[in-house]
Parts: C-alpha cells; structure tokens; sequence
C-alpha cells in the first residue's frame, strides 16, 4: 500500500480524498493555486505545494507542475479527483513515465472513453444501445447544419473531451446553432483545453440515469447499481438518488449487464462512471463513461456500505476486488443535494464573495438515518470566481425514499450560510414538490415546473402562521437583549405585549403575547374569530442564523438574516420578510416616504462578477429581442446576454477581457 498520495484537485473532492487517506494511515500532499492559499483542503493535507495563478490553466491544468510536486513530496500515487486532469490520457501517461501510480484506470481506457466520439464507436462494437446521431467530429457550422438537418431538430451540441455540462448546448432551431457552436467550443477549449464538437439528436422527456462500475487490473469488473441523476439545470445534475425510482430489476440488470460489457471492453480498472437516457418506455441509450469519480459518489456510498475512494486506492496499488457481484446489495434510499453558490432568485447567476457564516447540519447516523456533508469551505472563507461554485454536498440515507427526502428537508433548513447567495431555498422547494416527491422526474424537471424562474416554494396559510409566530418570539428576544443595555431609565426590561405583524409588504396582522417564559411563548395571531394561539418554543438567541425550536407543536428550522427591522426567514423553501413593531411605530411607517429604485430599463447590466468573453453589438446597431449582445464568463461558465426589448446601442462601456463586478454597466440603450 501506498504511504503517501499527492491530491491533483482542490475543494470538496481534495478534502474527501484526505479523509479516506487518513482512514488508511497514508499521508497526503495537497497542491494549491493563489486563489487556494487559505482553501479547506490545502489546511487539511501533511504537507502542500503551491503551483501557480489563480487561472486552472496555468496551475490546476499543469501537468508539468503537478508531477513535480508529486516527485519533489516523495508521493507514490496521485488521486486526480474529477475535473481538471481527471480524464486527461496524457496525464495518466506523464505519471506513468515518472513511475508514479495513477489512481484512476489504464491510459488506454481514458483515451478510449475520454473521447466521445470515439467511445460511441467502441459501446456500438460492444453492443451498447446508443443514441441516434452523427459519431464524429464536426468541423464547421455548413457541416453542423446538414447534420443537424438529417438527424431532425431539437439536436445537442457536446463538447468531445466534455463533461459536466461544459461545452453543452441544446438546439432546437437552425438559428440557434452557430451560437451554440460557439459557444460550446469557447467552453470546452477553456474547460478541457480541446474544442472539438459533436452532434446527437435530443431525446425529449428524458432520465438521466447512471451506472457505478468498479474494475481491477486482474480482470475483474462489477457494477454497484444505479444513480438517478435527472434533476438537473444547464445539463449540470443538482439532486442525485440511488437507486432511481423509476428502474424495475430487469432494466437495472440490463444497464448494468452493457456497462459492465462495455468497461471489460476498455480493460476498465478503477471506479468509472457508465451514464445513460432512459426515455419514457425505459428504453435506454449510452451517452458517456466517465473514466473518474464523479461528484455524485456519496449515494452509491450510502446504499452499498462502501468507500469508492478506498476502493480506487486499493486497485491502483494492485490488489483484486473484494467483492463479487452477487455480494453487492442496496440497503435504503440515498439523496444528494449540491449546494451551490449561486442565487436561485435571479436565475441561478453564480455568487461570489466571504462566507460570513457557513454553519452545515451536524453529520449523524442515528437510527439507521444518515447526514453526511462533504465540503471543502468553511466559514469566513472565500467563494472564487476562478472555480466551480459548488460549495457543499449535502447527503441523507434512510430506509426508504420518502424518509430520505424528508430527511433531506429537515437538513437543508438546518442549513445556515451568509454572505453569498446559495440555492438551499431552490433545494428545499424541490425536495416538497409533489412531482419529484412521486418520482415523476425528467431532465426538464426544473424547466417545466419552474417556468418562470425561482420565486420561492408556495408560502401556504400555515407556513404563513408558523413564520410570524417565530418572528415575534424573536423580535421579542431581541427587545429583552436591548433592555438589559446599560443606561436606560429605571433599568427597566418590560417588554411590549402588543404587535403588528407585517408579512412581505402585504399581509398585516394584531399579534399579542399571551404567555411568556424564558424559552416558551404563547402567541396570539389576528383579532376576533379569525385569531389563532401558536406557542413557540425555541432556545434561538439574537445573531443566531438558524432558528431551531417547536412552532404548534411541530419542529422547525427555519434559515434567519435580519435586516434593520425586517426578519427574512425561509422555511421549507419558502420566503417571507417579516416585520414585528409595536402598533404605534406599524402606524407611523406608513407615513414614510418611497424611494424608487434606479431606472435601469436603458442598461444591460452585468448579472455576476465574471470576465467579459465578447460583445456583440456596436453604437447605432438596431438590435431585436432575444439578440445576443455579450458574453460573459464565470466559474467556468459562458452565459450569453441577450437583448429584452428592441432598441438601438447608445453607448458601450466594457470590451473583452474586463473583468466586472455584479450590476456593472456593459451598454447602454437610446
């Protein structure tokens, strides 16, 4: 066994490789860029080494420089993670050269299936179902074009050397596709360092449902169930599952039958990664192999009792499989949630910044029900613009799907992080929907049921009870905190008694406390009939970010930030701004005068902190609705702005290359 492995990664996958080293009592080398300097998983590691720029081209992507650092540390073995250099044949290779061991499969294998191209030619000689469409390269937008035409619109461009959504497009129109091209080229040359494309038709009401390999360099090749992988946003998954709620044994032992053919195809070795679409009769058709850990391992995990990473180590150092495929048995139902830095309400543009708070649900296994939380930030630490977004992946296991969810939703809204935007609103929302909660799941979940972006979960008349009433324990809190401030009159620390309760602008309310003790209050909401006693009862104390406590006898979490005199809380996915003042202050604030915001109507303003890629429109041009008018760059994601209304550019203020904060003015409008 080895005794000392370098990590060829960062973030939340370079810290999970460190725990399972560790288990084994082998040491860890992390490496690490000037964007890394204070990361969670250079901390972590025995020893670090820092490699470069901010810029994964100039560090990450650096082959020559991560060998070094493995040969200077001594390390016998490099874990590459996923991303990066993760599927990159002529990293493997290099390591092999310097006789250092790569943890991952063959050089053959990655060359064979890294290429997706030529990995649809191999599962078609395996005998894999695969999905119609042109297996080769394309090699400009005429050729692009009568393919397209051929096979039938709605098309998917993809990236040959992709993944993870990079250097993906769907097309549904001939129109659309020189942008899609280029975009996707752009994505993939900065993400893979390869621009080549290809083209497949668009399976419509599709399931994104993947197969868990596991070889060795003796021959041996099982497969560990399946992963539903169909919740998903820009083709990049969100919520993960195993096993699927869709597969019956008999289709579960076909996909695995292919996978594990097409993986002894290849002399497969290591953990990998076998994705296919199953359509809406179960019929199912290979898409890729991923010759890597993927991000969403933990409920594979979670459902066979075993590390993958442990399992990844041991073949790299030569030793056989320790199970056969008759010994793997799925025990429960997993759930995965990514947690991402990114803010669902203005369509999920990503999010940069400190993590003024970031406090994760405690990790348990308690009555045969798990919390896991694999992660690579803590708190005060900084969300770069220069990496994935993803800050967390939050994992439940139970005996059932039902129990897993639910699981999942008491675990998000335990959930505390401030300072950036993040989608636990989004991911507590999805996990009450009734059509995920019923297994009914396509990849165009997200787009059918959210048509009009993110707003928010339903705020129901109980949701809305529940809300107030913990608003008004705590503005009660925080008046007995100020109370006990020195200098007041008489030292007094009496409390008001009566409320007005104002929820989002709309809804306003008498509230009256009726009983009072040091953790439990008795609330009265509305006059007359229509009033309602709720007792809430709660240890929360000012400046906490999670309110935890039992609102009418139900046990509640609920995510807190406050703002001057308004409690923003969200519950179950839903928001609510809450204020609590005494009648005689709600009286005098409806006298206070509005202040309009800025007119922005003229400006195309930046989403996100990113780098401008290009621009595409010049002062005079009469532009359409739906034009694009720039490109934007950020965490490894192109977004194209488009124009919301017809009008003629007055003024342009960014070119390529700037690199804007959020709201920054890209061009103005006559």
């Amino acid at each position: 066994m080895f005794k000392k492995i370098l990590i060829a990664n960062r973030g939340e996958i370079a810290c999970r490789v460190i725990k399972t080293a560790r288990k084994m009592g082998i040491k860890t080398v992390a490496v690490y860029s000037e964007a890394d300097a204070t990361a969670l998983h250079a901390e972590m590691a025995d020893e670090r080494v820092f490699i470069g720029p901010a810029a994964s081209a100039q560090s990450y992507l650096s082959i020559e420089k991560i060998v070094d650092a493995a040969k200077q540390t001594g390390a016998e073995a490099v874990h590459p993670g996923y991303g990066f250099l993760s599927e990159r044949e002529t990293f493997a290779e290099a390591l092999r050269q310097a006789k250092i061991a790569f943890i991952g499969p063959n050089v053959h294998a990655i060359a064979a299936m890294g290429d997706k191209i030529e990995s649809k030619k191999l599962a078609a000689k395996a005998k894999v179902s695969c999905v119609p469409g042109f297996i080769g390269e394309i090699h400009d937008l005429k050729e692009a074009a009568k393919i397209a035409g051929e096979i039938g619109y709605p098309v998917m461009v993809k990236a040959s050397a992709g993944g993870g959504g990079k250097g993906l497009r769907i097309v549904w129109a001939e129109n659309e596709l020189a942008q899609a091209i280029q975009s996707s080229q752009h994505e993939a040359k900065a993400s893979f360092g390869d621009d080549r494309l290809f083209i497949e038709k668009y399976i419509t009401e599709p399931r994104h449902i993947e197969i868990q390999v596991l070889g060795d360099k003796h021959g041996n090749v099982i497969h560990l169930g399946e992963r539903e992988c169909s919740i998903q946003r820009r083709h990049q998954k969100v919520i993960e599952e195993a096993p699927s709620p869709f597969l019956d044994e008999k289709t579960r032992a076909a996909m695995g039958a292919q996978a594990v053919a097409l993986a002894k195809a290849v002399q497969y070795e290591s953990a990998g990664t076998v994705e296919f679409i199953v359509d809406k009769d179960r019929n199912f058709y290979f898409l890729e192999m991923n010759t890597r850990l993927q991000v969403e391992h933990p409920v594979t995990e979670l459902v066979t009792g075993l590390d993958l990473v442990e399992q990844m180590i041991r073949v790299a150092a030569g030793e056989k499989l320790s199970i056969k495929q008759e010994d793997v048995k799925l025990k429960g139902w997993a759930v995965e949630s990514r947690i991402y830095a990114e803010d669902p309400y203005r369509n999920f543009l990503p999010s940069t910044g400190r993590l003024v708070r970031y406090r994760p649900p405690a990790e348990s296994i308690t009555n045969g029900r798990t919390i896991r939380n694999d992660t690579g930030v803590y708190e005060g630490g900084e969300i770069s613009i220069f990496y994935d977004p993803m800050i967390a992946k939050l994992c439940t296991h139970a005996a059932t799907r039902e129990q897993a969810i639910d699981l999942m939703s008491d675990a998000l809204d335990h959930f505390g992080i401030d300072g950036i935007a993040h989608n636990i609103p989004f991911l507590q929302a999805v996990m009450t929907h009734p059509r995920f909660r019923a297994g009914k799941l396509s990849t165009n979940f997200i787009a059918d049921e959210f048509k009009g972006g993110f707003h928010g979960a339903d705020l129901t008349a109980e949701l809305k009870d529940r809300m107030s009433a913990a608003a008004v324990f705590m503005q009660l809190r925080e008046e007995e905190r100020r109370r006990k401030i020195s200098g007041q009159l008489n030292g007094t620390t009496a409390v008001s008694k009566e409320w007005t309760v104002t929820l989002n602008s709309a809804d306003v309310y008498a509230a009256r406390t009726m009983t009072e003790g040091r953790d439990v209050v008795a609330v009265r909401l509305g006059d007359g009939k229509a009033s309602r006693m709720i007792e809430v009862e709660s240890t929360w104390r000012p400046g906490e970010p999670v309110f935890l406590g039992e609102v009418a006898g139900h046990p509640v979490a609920m995510q807190v930030k406050r703002k001057s005199d308004t409690y923003a809380l969200v519950h179950r996915g839903a928001s609510a701004a809450i204020t609590v003042r005494r009648p005689r202050i709600a009286a005098l604030s409806t006298y206070m005068l509005f202040k309009a915001p800025p007119d922005t109507s003229k400006l195309l303003l930046c989403p996100m902190p990113g780098l401008v890629v290009s621009i595409a429109a010049t002062v005079g041009q009469e532009v359409k609705a739906g034009e694009p008018l720039a490109v934007v760059e950020a965490m490894k994601m192109e977004n194209v702005l488009r124009a919301e209304r017809d009008g003629v550019i007055k003024r342009i203020a960014a070119k390529p290359g700037d690199s804007l904060p959020v709201d920054a003015v890209i061009l103005e409008f006559e």
